[in-house]
C-alpha cells in the first residue's frame, strides 16, 4: 500500500504498514484540531507543563515571512565587506543554525566555512587559509563560538588588523539585551538581533542561520519563497504533507520503530540530513523516549537493511519509483526551504504523539557542566583533566575502557568487538569523534565499517551513528542522555601536534576540546552507558589502523 501527499512543493510518500499506522494517528490529530492549533501557535499542544516554554518558542512558524527583512538589515555590513575585499565568510557558531547554514550554502554552492569545533588542527587550517579576506559571523555565546571569536580577534590583531578595521571583521547575531550584544556593540561590531521566540533547533529559517548564508551570497528570499508555498498548507487537516510526515514519525515511535535510518538518494540537498538529525534527536529524545536518526551514506550502505526497530527514510526519489530503496517506509522530496519548514512542523507533531516537549533540553547541559568543572575557568586555572593509563595500546591507538567492558580483549579489533557486543537489545552504537572534520575526514568511514561488523557479530544488526565532537553535543547529545537508555558509545580523541591558545583564557583549544570529550564521557558513564575511548597517538596512522582492524 502506498500513500502520496503532495502540496506546497513537497511530496511525502508513505509505503507499507506505516500507511495504516500513520493514518490512525493522523485521524486522531485531525479530530484533536492539531493542524489549526499549531498553525495558530497554540502553546498548550504539548501539555500544560510545556506551555510556558512553547509560548516563547513558536516563532519559527512565521519565519517564511518575518525573515524577509533580513536582506535590508544586512545591506550595510554586506556593502562594507565587499568594499574591504572580505569575500570569505567563516561562521563561528554551533547547533541547529550552524547545520542549517551549512546545508543552505552547500546546496547553493556558496563558499562558507562552518567552524563549530574546538579542534586546534581544524581551526589552524582555517586561520592559515585567506585570513586577509575573512569575515567572521558569530551566532551565539556558547563555548565554541566565544572561544573562536577570541582566537580570530587575536589572529586579526597579529596580522595588523586593528581599530575600526578589526571591528568590521565581525558580524554578531545576538539576543536583544544579552551580554553578547552589549560586548559586540561596545567593540563596534555589526549586530543583528535574533528573534526572541525562535530556538536553535527550529531556527533554520531564522537570522542565526540566514545571516551567514546571506553574507556568503545566497539568495535567502528564494529559500523563504520555497517555505512560504508550504506554509499555506499547514492549516489543512488533509493534503498536508507536514502533518502526514509528523503522523508517520509519531506512529513509528509508538510501533517501536524508533530508529529513523536516513539515506539521501538524489535529493540535491547537501548536508540536509545532518540538520534533520539534530532536529529530530534533540526535539524528541527525552524522558526515556524519542526517535534516533541514523544518517547513512546511501541506500546501499551498511545499516540501511530493514529490521523490526527501524523506519527507513529516503531524501529524494520516491520509494515507488524504480531504483534502490524503493521499499523504504518514507520518502520526502522537495526544495530546501520547504523541507526545513516541513521537518520542523512534522517533528513538533511527532513530539506531541510521543508525549514529549519538543522545545526543552533537560539533559543537554550535563556535558557542558562537566566540561566547565574540568576547565575550572572561574579560578583561572588550567584544565584538571586526569589522564589514566590505557587498558590496551595497539600501535597508534590507546584503548581506554573499564575492564568489565573489554572482557580481556588483547587487541584493537577485540576491544571494538567487545563494545559492539555491549550494545543493549534494540540499542545502538554512537561514534563520537573529537577530531578534525577536514584533516581527519577518513574517520567518518568508521560508521559503515562498524555497522557491517555489528551485523556479522550480532544476530540482529545494531544501528551505528557517527558524530563529530563537539558538534554532536548540540545535535544528538540530548538524545544520548535523555532518550531511551540503550546506547553504547565509542569516543575517539587524537593527539594535538600544534595547539592554539585562546586569548584571555587559561586554556588552549586542545585543552578545551579534551575537557569537552572527558566531560561528555564522564556523563555517559554515570548514566550508566557502555562507553570506550580510543585515543589516536598519531591521527592518520590511528584512523588507518582502525579501518584495517574493522575491515
Amino acid at each position: 500500500m502506498t500513500s502520496v501527499v503532495t502540496a506546497g512543493g513537497i511530496s511525502v510518500t508513505i509505503r507499507g504498514p506505516v500507511v495504516d499506522e500513520g493514518e490512525t494517528v493522523l485521524d486522531r490529530l485531525v479530530s484533536d484540531g492539531v493542524p489549526g492549533s499549531l498553525a495558530s501557535r497554540n502553546a498548550k499542544l504539548w501539555g500544560p507543563d510545556a506551555a510556558p516554554l512553547a509560548a516563547r518558542s513558536l516563532g519559527w512558524l512565521g519565519l517564511p515571512e518575518t525573515s524577509r527583512s533580513l536582506a535590508a538589515r544586512l545591506a550595510g555590513p554586506a556593502a562594507e565587506a565587499r568594499e574591504a575585499g572580505l569575500d570569505r565568510v567563516v561562521l563561528a557558531g554551533a547547533g541547529g543554525p550552524a547545520l542549517a547554514t551549512e546545508a543552505v550554502c552547500r546546496t547553493a554552492g556558496a563558499e562558507l566555512t562552518v567552524l563549530d569545533t574546538t579542534d586546534p588542527h581544524e581551526v589552524s587550517g582555517v586561520l592559515a587559509a585567506g585570513l586577509e579576506r575573512t569575515l567572521v559571523v558569530v551566532t551565539g555565546d556558547g563555548l565554541e563560538a566565544e572561544s573562536l571569536r577570541r582566537v580570530f580577534a587575536g589572529a586579526f590583531s597579529e596580522a595588523g588588523v586593528t581599530g575600526g578595521a578589526l571591528a568590521r571583521r565581525f558580524v554578531v547575531v545576538a539576543d536583544a539585551g544579552s551580554s553578547l550584544e552589549g560586548a559586540a556593540r561596545e567593540a563596534g561590531h555589526h549586530v543583528v538581533q535574533a528573534e526572541p521566540d525562535v530556538g536553535g533547533r527550529f531556527g533554520a529559517l531564522g537570522v542565526r542561520a540566514l545571516v551567514p548564508a546571506a553574507l556568503a551570497g545566497v539568495d535567502v528570499n528564494a529559500l523563504l519563497d520555497e517555505a512560504s508555498r508550504l506554509a499555506g498548507t499547514l492549516r489543512q487537516p488533509y493534503d498536508n504533507p507536514a502533518l502526514a510526515l509528523g503522523a508517520a514519525l509519531g506512529s513509528s515511535a509508538l510501533a517501536h520503530r524508533d530508529k529513523l535510518v536516513i539515506a539521501d538518494h538524489g535529493s540535491g540537498l547537501a548536508g540536509f540530513a545532518g540538520w534533520a538529525e539534530q532536529l529530530v534527536a534533540g526535539a524528541t529524545g527525552k524522558q526515556g523516549k524519542g526517535l534516533l536518526p541514523v544518517v547513512v551514506e546511501g541506500v546501499d550502505s551498511p545499516g540501511f537493511e530493514l529490521t523490526g526497530e527501524l523506519r527507513r527514510v529516503i531524501l529524494g526519489r520516491r520509494p515507488d519509483e524504480p531504483g534502490p530503496g524503493r521499499e523504504a517506509g518514507l520518502s520526502v522530496a522537495g526544495p530546501l526551504g520547504a523541507q526545513f519548514l516541513l521537518w520542523e512542523y512534522a517533528t513538533a507533531v511527532a513530539a506531541r504523539v510521543i508525549g514529549v516537549d519538543p522545545f526543552s533540553e533537560p539533559d543537554a547541559g550535563q556535558s557542558a557542566a562537566a566540561t566547565a568543572a574540568l576547565l575550572r575557568s572561574e579560578e583561572g586555572a588550567a584544565p584538571t583533566v586526569v589522564r589514566t593509563p590505557p587498558a590496551l595500546v595497539s600501535g597508534a591507538v590507546e584503548v581506554h575502557a573499564p575492564d568489565d567492558l573489554l572482557r580481556g580483549a588483547g587487541n584493537l579489533a577485540d576491544a571494538v568487538d567487545a563494545l559492539i557486543e555491549a550494545v543493549p537489545e534494540r540499542g545502538y552504537l554512537a561514534v563520537l569523534a573529537y577530531l578534525d572534520r577536514s584533516g581527519d575526514a577518513g574517520a567518518a568511514d568508521l560508521r559503515a565499517l562498524l555497522a557491517a561488523r555489528a551485523a556479522k557479530l550480532r544476530k540482529r544488526p545494531a544501528p551505528v551513528t557517527f558524530g563529530w565532537g563537539p558538534r554532536h553535543l548540540h545535535a544528538t547529545g540530548q538524545f544520548h542522555k535523555g532518550g531511551p537508555p540503550n546506547g553504547a558509545f565509542l569516543q575517539i580523541t587524537g593527539a594535538v601536534t600544534a595547539d592554539v591558545p585562546v586569548p584571555g583564557r587559561p586554556h588552549t583549544l586542545g585543552e578545551l576540546q579534551l575537557a569537552q570529550a572527558f566531560g561528555d564521557l564522564r556523563v555517559l558513564r554515570s548514566l550508566p552507558r557502555p562507553a570506550a575511548r580510543l585515543h589516536l597517538l598519531d591521527r592518520g596512522e590511528g584512523i588507518a589502523q582502525l579501518r584495517d582492524a574493522l575491515g
